[in-house]
């Protein structure tokens, strides 16, 4: 149920939905960058990390 939450926020804040999964780190930072770059990009960065084991 969390990673369901976290991938719907996943589509409107990327950053945001990592740093709750992953806690500060430079993951956060390189979501942060690619939603700048393009929305898209930090979309699938973003649900890439929040589902990977």
């Amino acid at each position: 149920m969390r990673k369901t939450l976290l991938i719907i926020l996943c589509f409107f804040f990327p950053f945001v939905a990592v740093l709750i999964a992953e806690g500060p780190s430079i993951s956060v930072l390189w979501a942060f960058l690619l939603q700048l770059l393009g929305h898209v990009p930090g979309v699938i960065y973003g649900i890439y990390r929040i589902v990977q084991d």
